[in-house]
């Protein structure tokens, strides 16, 4: 009878575990993929990429040198491969004080 408790609880706790592991799907997009895209839509040399965990979702940081010289940073999902419009420039705007020079 106690053998027969130990394997029923055995196969209990395994089922528990499984059922709390949650599966890792693969992402609809690649850090190579979001690589290529941020290239061919910037039109620049990509410096860094790197993958960057936001609470359960997963995007790519990609810095890339425009043709205009400015280094950028662009957010690709790694879910939509979109960009959500938070880009980070070198560039300083005009309307800030400390005049127009570039920061690096």
């Amino acid at each position: 009878m106690n053998m027969g408790r130990s394997v029923a609880l055995t196969a209990l706790l395994m089922w528990a575990f499984a059922a709390m592991a949650e599966p890792q799907a693969a992402p609809a997009v690649t850090l190579d993929q979001a690589v290529r895209q941020v290239q061919s839509d910037t039109g620049g040399k990509v410096l860094s990429a790197e993958p960057h965990r936001l609470g359960r979702r997963l995007e790519y940081r990609i810095k890339v040198l425009t043709p205009e010289g400015h280094v950028r940073v662009v957010a690709v999902s790694s879910e939509t491969g979109k960009t959500p419009g938070s880009t980070r420039s070198t560039r300083s705007s005009s309307g800030r004080a400390g005049g127009s020079k570039e920061k690096h």
